[in-house]
């Protein structure tokens, strides 16, 4: 079993969406619901905090320098200023931005979900750098975990009530064929986020399960590491050489949290991680 430790002791309410910047050499980290997007460099231990405009589901780097941030009414874009801008603008009520994820081919697969968490209230799109969208997937309710395999031909992806990581054909054309990779079984907890290692490999963050999982690219369960925080939300690799494993928890919906929910929590050397592509717009 792997030791964790803690990255950055914080109270975060729903902790989300570790990602390794390689330009800033930074983690970045969210806050949904208290609309703060963290960075954490693991070399200096320094930490900075800001407010995002709305609930943030998500923060990938840019091509060009800053963030696209998948917000409650839209994506959003952060120059490197701090100057904010709508990249595409559409709001629907009572619903919010979740997880995100850039595609090999910098385009950004953003998931959204109802606050109430009606079931299909959710979708996930593909934004272009252009500001186009395109809907992947409808009747979706939490939308969460997305990620590719090392060559492209596989996405991965978790809508967590139905408790399974699903895997697709993936190519230019879009995705099609979904298929269940793996499914949490009863008592064990939810799929959350996702990150996928350079072995091919799906790390999946279990919420209510206290712990990150691992599965080879034919579905088979062959590691679980267990976390104090029960809601362990999502999980990615980061440090210069990618092989640290940072996993991000809530404390939000427990009655007596783990003195640890909320924090950011890293496994030193669990493997090795893909270098992420960034957004082209």
């Amino acid at each position: 079993m792997t030791a964790y430790e803690v990255a950055v002791a914080a109270q975060a309410t729903l902790g989300e969406g570790p990602t390794w910047d390689p330009a800033t050499g930074t983690l970045l980290w969210l806050d949904i619901l208290g609309m703060r997007l963290h960075t954490y460099d693991p070399v200096t231990g320094r930490r900075t905090v800001r407010t995002t405009p709305q609930h943030v589901g998500a923060a990938k780097p840019r091509a060009g320098g800053g963030l696209v941030l998948n917000l409650r009414d839209g994506i959003g874009l952060l120059d490197p200023d701090g100057t904010f801008r709508w990249l595409h603008h559409e709001p629907v009520p009572g619903r919010r931005g979740n997880d995100a994820a850039v595609a090999p081919d910098g385009s950004l697969w953003a998931g959204t979900m109802r606050y109430d968490e009606a079931t299909g209230g959710g979708t996930l799109s593909r934004l272009a750098g252009d500001g186009s969208a395109r809907t992947v997937l409808g009747d979706v309710t939490v939308s969460n975990g997305t990620g590719w395999s090392p060559d492209g031909r596989l996405m991965y992806y978790v809508d967590t009530p139905t408790r399974r990581v699903d895997v697709f054909d993936h190519d230019a054309e879009g995705v099609r064929n979904r298929r269940p990779l793996a499914e949490i079984e009863e008592g064990a907890g939810y799929p959350d986020g996702l990150t996928v290692d350079a072995d091919g490999c799906v790390w999946v963050a279990l919420w209510d399960g206290g712990a990150v999982r691992r599965y080879t690219p034919d579905g088979t369960l062959d590691r679980v590491i267990p976390l104090p925080t029960p809601r362990t939300t999502a999980c990615a690799f980061g440090g210069p050489a990618l092989t640290d494993l940072y996993v991000t928890t809530a404390r939000t919906g427990l009655d007596a949290p783990h003195p640890l929910s909320g924090s950011l929590l890293v496994i030193p050397n669990a493997g090795k991680g893909l270098p992420q592509p960034a957004f082209e717009g």
